[in-house]
């Protein structure tokens, strides 16, 4: 019985639990998803952070450069300061405006110096008439240029915005200093870009996350399976369904194949897998009825039909998933397998009933043996045995004289023993002959079609027989059967006293699965001699018999029969 989809699922649970905990942990699936989702996902996000916050800290330092120089340039165009360069001691003048404009503006410094280079301000006053230092004065006091440069003061290290002072005729006459410290630079840049990094941080714990979560449902997806057990899954699956024997046929709901095992490729004489995979089932196999499967959703079981010339008998069912259909499978097997099997069985059985009338029967002889034995009646015992032995002899002897072949002699002998045990009179024509022995393949057709033409005829010959048989007819049950390979073909003809075939069942008597008789597992005899017949260039036919009942002729071609010369 098949077990349940829910079943076959906890199982694999169960059996996947069972693993070894470390084995497990070092090659799990979701942790290995997790970590690459999450890895990936930080490195990109740090990478990015690390180039904006890199931007913004130049942006930052630019505009804190800019800012320095604008201070620089705005100095540098003040009258008073201009004019107190011609006075006695600038300083007085220059040092309280350069003090007010660094406080108003939050530079660390504001330093005024002429075209020396010596200072007129300065945030400390007892460094006042000291020389600049930094050495990048040259640009301002010679080159007449505004520009913002890094350098070490007397403060410190400091972006600095130097612009040179002029005078009402053009003339350098100094040179405005304006700085900012650049760890006071580093503070302000560490402060506005420390907001992207926490954002880069949470960005990178949502991402861990979301890596986990996506992890969980691939998992759930996958049945809780890890990649090498899909693997090897796959492979066991593959295995399966090559050295299974019955042929599979799977379709997606596009009707285009997606699965052939090895037995439907040879059923249907399909080419490699990887060139029929993909293709329209209608292309390959357009009586597959598979595209019908998809449309309605209903199951079909046991149905017969023909691939290629291969007689089959088909399942096919929708594959569903959440309620839609997602496609079809189809799997199917030899009718000719099943019928050879049914035909070993009845004959197996036809043996073993065959054996025990003739137990039967041997022990009634034996009995009446003995009993005139007893009474002393030894001549007439003696004529029994004669009797027994002669009816034995004559059999053996017709047969070896007119059948050259020894297995189908064998076949004659048991039909014509299993007739008189089931109460038949089976009489061979006295013409009949087969002058030549068969070929394997001329054995194996010459048993199945005497054997089910026989048997069909004893069965019969036994309905419409008299007090002996089943019917009411008045007399024994008789079949009569002819043979020979004289001519150009190989011709047998058995007749019987049965009731024969009504005129309306004649059309339909050779269909396989049609039977005048009732039961199961009938109508397969006359359809596998018809086919026979065609098969090897020959026919079969029905006529009325000279004994009341139904004559069939079968004619096969004579290449079933040995060349003379290799005989």
């Amino acid at each position: 019985m098949t077990a349940r989809p829910k079943d076959a699922l906890a199982e694999v649970r169960r059996l996947r639990h069972q693993r070894p905990r470390r084995h497990r942990l070092m090659r799990s699936f979701r942790l290995q998803v997790m970590l690459l989702v999450g890895v990936l996902l930080a490195a990109m996000l740090l990478a990015q952070g690390a180039y904006l916050n890199h931007r913004k800290a130049e942006i930052i330092s630019d505009q804190m450069g800019q800012r320095a120089l604008a201070v620089a340039q705005s100095v540098a165009a003040i009258p008073e300061l201009v004019a107190a360069f011609d006075e006695p001691d600038p300083s007085v003048t220059i040092q309280p405006i350069a003090e007010r404009i660094r406080r108003d503006t939050g530079a660390r410094y504001v330093v005024v110096g002429n075209a020396e280079g010596i200072r007129y301000s300065h945030p400390l006053p007892d460094r006042i008439g000291l020389p600049m230092v930094g050495g990048d004065n040259d640009r301002a006091l010679i080159g007449g240029e505004s520009y913002v440069s890094e350098a070490e003061g007397s403060l410190g290290e400091a972006m600095r915005g130097k612009t040179p002072v002029f005078d009402a005729e053009g003339n350098i006459i100094g040179i405005i200093s304006v700085g900012f410290m650049l760890d006071r630079v580093a503070l302000d840049v560490g402060r506005h870009t420390s907001l992207g990094w926490w954002l880069v941080a949470a960005m990178i714990a949502l991402g861990f996350a979301g890596a986990y979560g996506l992890s969980h449902h691939l998992k759930r997806v996958i049945l809780g399976l890890e990649p090498h057990e899909i693997a090897r899954l796959a492979m066991e699956k593959e295995a399966i369904l090559q050295s299974i024997h019955e042929g599979i046929l799977a379709v997606n709901r596009e009707g285009e194949i997606t699965l052939v095992n090895q037995q439907a490729r040879r059923f249907l004489g399909l080419p490699e897998a990887r060139e029929v995979l993909g293709r329209p089932i209608q292309e390959l196999v357009p009586n597959s009825r598979l595209l019908e499967v998809l449309e309605r959703g209903e199951r079909q079981f046991d149905q017969q039909m023909w691939l290629g010339d291969h007689p089959v008998v088909v399942n096919r069912v929708p594959v569903r998933h959440a309620g839609e259909i997602e496609g079809a499978v189809a799997t199917f097997r030899s009718r000719r397998e099943i019928v050879e099997l049914s035909d070993a069985l009845t004959a197996a059985s036809r043996d073993v009933d065959m054996l025990r009338a003739q137990a039967h029967e041997f022990s009634n002889k034996l009995y009446t043996l003995s009993g005139l034995l007893q009474l002393d009646r030894i001549q007439e015992a003696l004529a029994l045995i004669h009797q027994e032995s002669e009816r034995a002899q004559a059999q053996m002897s017709f047969l070896m004289g007119h059948v050259a072949d020894p297995v189908i002699s064998g076949t004659l002998l048991g039909k014509l023993t299993r007739a008189r045990e089931i109460g038949v009179v089976l009489e061979i024509d006295d013409q009949s002959s087969f002058s030549l022995p068969m070929t394997a393949a001329g054995q194996e057709v010459l048993m199945t079609v005497l054997g089910n033409l026989i048997d069909n005829a004893c069965d019969a010959a036994r309905q419409g027989a008299g007090p002996d048989g089943d019917g009411d007819r008045g007399e024994l049950p008789r079949v009569r059967l002819f043979f020979t390979d004289l001519g150009e073909q190989l011709l047998i003809e058995v007749e019987d006293n049965g009731p024969g075939v009504p005129s309306a069942q004649v059309a339909r008597i050779f269909e396989e699965g049609y039977s005048t008789k009732p039961g199961r597992h009938r109508g397969i005899g006359l359809a596998l001699v018809a086919r026979l017949c065609a098969e090897h260039g020959g026919a079969i036919t029905l006529e009325e018999s000279e004994l009341g009942g139904a004559c069939f002729t079968v004619v096969l071609d004579r290449s079933l029969c040995r060349d003379p010369a290799t005989a």
